[in-house]
């Protein structure tokens, strides 16, 4: 934690700047060979996101998805170990609850470090990824606390300004009309926070704060668990009715500005938009591009029928 000099981010939130901490969930066996292959195996199909990304000279990047189709979770660990792949599983409270049920506690004893931090809902991924994958610049509309499992990643993280966090960009995100990418320029290098996190290690960063990751050549895994608190999900009903308002030729003010009695009428705003269906997701469906595949070109195979 930092005086408030050093800053990273425009939101008040008690977490300024990306913090590292030890826990201790690597000794449990979570994340092994064999205990991968099986959660593969029994995971359900529809929240699985296997995602290969492809970046140009300036960084800028394309996105293919994939289907896990008919393969078996030591097939598909297969994969993901030889291939260029980032795989999620989403819902690891339900998928995976021995290890999160751990991660839950050591989230607590997190969360204690910080002063003012109340999270008031918790939800998360396993994240499961091959030696040389890379994610791109993007940001999560929730708190994150990342428990690293199993290889190396390094994490860099940037300031949560509007030069490298656009709340026009961060509205179409939360409002589901784009992917959580945001525009990016090899510039913004300069302004970033670099953590190369081992196993053991859990990594926190201020809200909102646009991060990107690389595996440092090793299988990795990691548990991304999301948290919010009453602060968030009132900014993050406010960039939804913000949305909303520009869609229909408004021009409202940046949440950044506003106080807490307004960011709770545009929340409360927000779940009455919600409800008239007046901006329907555009990502509810992607169409997949590939199954993966043992010994295929980055992992992908082309696409089979389930």
């Amino acid at each position: 934690m930092t005086d408030a000099a050093n800053r990273r981010t425009r939101y008040p939130e008690p977490i300024e700047r990306a913090d590292v901490h030890a826990h201790d969930l690597v000794a449990r066996g979570f994340a092994t060979d064999e205990a991968l292959a099986e959660v593969l195996h029994r995971y359900p199909a529809e929240l699985i996101d296997i995602n290969l990304y492809d970046y140009d000279d300036e960084g800028q990047v394309s996105l293919r998805t994939g289907s896990r189709g008919d393969l078996s979770g030591d097939q598909l660990l297969s994969a993901i170990q030889a291939g260029r792949l980032w795989v999620n599983l989403r819902d690891a409270s339900e998928g995976c609850p021995d290890l999160w049920a751990a991660a839950m506690q050591e989230f607590t004893r997190i969360e204690g470090r910080y002063p003012g931090l109340k999270a008031v809902k918790n939800a998360g991924q396993l994240i499961i990824s091959s030696p040389a994958a890379r994610v791109p610049y993007h940001f999560d509309a929730a708190g994150v606390v990342l428990f690293h499992l199993r290889g190396r990643k390094r994490i860099f993280v940037y300031p949560g300004d509007e030069a490298h966090l656009p709340e026009r960009c961060m509205e179409q995100v939360v409002a589901r009309q784009t992917t959580e990418e945001l525009p990016y320029t090899m510039a913004f290098e300069a302004d970033a926070q670099v953590v190369d996190l081992e196993p053991g290690q859990a990594l926190t960063w201020p809200l909102y704060a646009p991060h990107r990751v690389e595996n440092l050549d090793r299988f990795c895994v990691s548990l991304s668990m999301d948290f919010q608190t009453w602060s968030s999900r009132l900014r993050n009903g406010a960039l939804y009715a913000n949305a909303v308002m520009r869609s229909r030729g408004l021009n409202p003010g940046f949440t950044d500005r506003m106080g807490r009695p307004e960011l709770a009428a545009r929340w409360a705003a927000s779940l009455a938009f919600k409800r008239m269906g007046l901006m329907p997701s555009k990502i509810a469906h992607f169409e997949r591009d590939f199954t993966p595949e043992v010994g295929a070109e980055d992992g992908a195979g082309s696409l089979r029928a389930a």
